[in-house]
């Protein structure tokens, strides 16, 4: 690597370090162990043992825990060690686990002692509070052992053999050291958003346990960590940055600062679901390529089942794994936890990886009179597409917000339209005719829809108004 990269150089390795500390809002951490695990079976096997052999504590944060064999699996291992007298605490996303699992799939586990919180379920006061959403992956086992990923406890991602359907292709980690304290800590803040505090725990060894240096960043609502450290990132890699993700949808500043590095001779890849398990988000996402390749960046189309995993590394010196996708939702809205490695050996490990999965992936590509596709040599044929069964992140807001960034542009001539952009309008166009079509025939049909969401808006308002009102002086922020 050459050494005039600003994540390894000694002249500039300190300013480097304090922009990332402050951009990320997370500190360097020396001392830990980190491995690498790739896809749910992995995962599933590494999970269960340490949870099979917890003697303190099992804490579990997971955006989907699915009532299904895996899930089951799960459930009942931590029963076992509730009876067993280990505490164990779950916190499940409510949108996550709509239709996943309920009440009755939990109460084995409450009642053997276990416990289980949902996070942000619809509350009165907050008409639009249950959009934001605890969308982490992450286990802490004894306070001593740590994991964190884009998968979750689902069946699902181990696909379907009965239906020739691959397993999804995921991403996380296992960890050691002084990293699992601060896992805690970020665990216990999402207990606490969920009812009371969490109890106190044994003490956490101080022993490093490896030589790599990392940062936690354990996003919340409106904090921004992850995407001003994408953004600073962007900005310092100098030879390499190579994105997966799973649900691209890249701001204007983010497609900026990647555009802005690639033509400044970074070799800028970003490797996205050939086939989502949710059509109409690929379709939506794929109108996005065209300034990312005019400015150079390579755009690659995993060819199996559902590319899941949220992963970068740049210049083989930095990488980052973890729950966050490269969209608002994720960057704004939602708890997310990743894991920023800065540590040479463990960067080589996630680009050869990447560099493995570009053979599975189909390259995008310009031409003058019309988009081509050129497989890279040992790719393999496409798959049957994953059927859609729900998800694991706010997909569908993702795609609305496109298209209607999309309409947006094109009514107030905000930016240049391409070819790619014409499938989204013209569903757009098709679906406002429809609404027009149906209020003029059938108002009513419309009215009542509307009148409702009027009146829950207006009982909200009247409940958060009132509760202010209550407010002492000095619980004022």
């Amino acid at each position: 690597m050459p050494a005039t990269s600003p994540l390894s150089s000694p002249a500039t390795r300190l300013l480097a370090e304090q922009a990332l500390s402050r951009s990320a809002g997370a500190p360097l951490l020396g001392g830990n162990a980190v491995e690498l695990l790739i896809d749910a079976e992995a995962h599933f096997a590494a999970w269960l043992d340490a949870i099979r052999g917890a003697r303190r504590s099992v804490l579990l944060e997971n955006y989907i825990v699915r009532d299904d064999a895996v899930g089951r699996a799960f459930r009942d291992a931590l029963v076992e060690r509730a009876r067993a007298g280990v505490f164990v605490a779950v916190v499940a996303d409510w949108m996550g686990c709509l239709g996943q699992s309920g009440h009755a799939f939990w109460q084995p586990l409450r009642s053997a002692g276990g416990q289980v919180r949902v996070f942000n379920p619809p509350q009165l006061g907050q008409p639009f509070g249950w959009l934001s959403r605890d969308h982490r992956k992450l286990l802490v086992v004894d306070g001593t052992q740590g994991f964190l990923s884009g998968v979750c406890i689902s069946a699902k991602w181990l696909g379907d053999a009965r239906r020739n359907v691959p397993p999804w292709r995921d991403t996380g980690v296992a960890l050691r050291g002084p990293v699992v304290a601060e896992m805690q800590a970020a665990f216990a803040q999402s207990w606490a958003e969920t009812g009371g505090e969490l109890p106190a725990l044994a003490p956490l060894p101080a022993a490093a346990a490896g030589n790599v240096t990392l940062r936690l960043i354990a996003t919340q609502p409106s904090s921004a960590g992850i995407y001003r450290l994408d953004q600073m990132i962007a900005a310092l890699a100098r030879r390499t940055l190579w994105l997966t993700d799973a649900y691209f949808v890249g701001t204007a500043p983010y497609v900026q600062a990647l555009t802005a590095a690639a033509r400044d001779g970074v070799d800028v890849r970003l490797l996205v679901p050939g086939a989502s398990d949710i059509p109409m988000v690929a379709s939506l996402s794929r109108s996005g390529y065209r300034p990312l390749l005019r400015a150079g960046i390579r755009v690659f189309e995993w060819n199996g089942s559902m590319l899941h995993a949220k992963t970068a590394v740049a210049d083989g010196q930095w990488a980052r794994v973890g729950s966050s996708n490269l969209n608002l939702a994720s960057w704004l809205n939602n708890r997310e936890i990743d894991v920023a490695i800065e540590d040479a050996g463990f960067a080589a490990q996630l680009a050869a990886q990447y560099e493995h999965d570009l053979t599975r992936a189909t390259e995008i590509v310009l031409s003058p009179r019309r988009r081509r596709r050129d497989k890279l040599r040992g790719a393999t044929e496409r798959p049957p597409r994953a059927h859609h069964d729900g998800g694991s992140s706010s997909r569908a807001a993702t795609g609305a917000v496109r298209l209607a960034n999309r309409m947006g542009a094109a009514l107030i001539d905000q930016r240049v339209l391409g070819r790619a952009d014409a499938g989204p309008l013209a569903l757009g166009a098709i679906a406002l005719l429809l609404l027009a079509a149906l209020a003029w025939w059938q108002p009513a049909v419309l009215a009542w829809p509307l009148g409702l969401l009027c009146a829950w808006l207006a009982l909200n308002l009247a409940i958060r108004a009132w509760r202010e009102r209550r407010r002492r002086p000095d619980d004022a922020d």
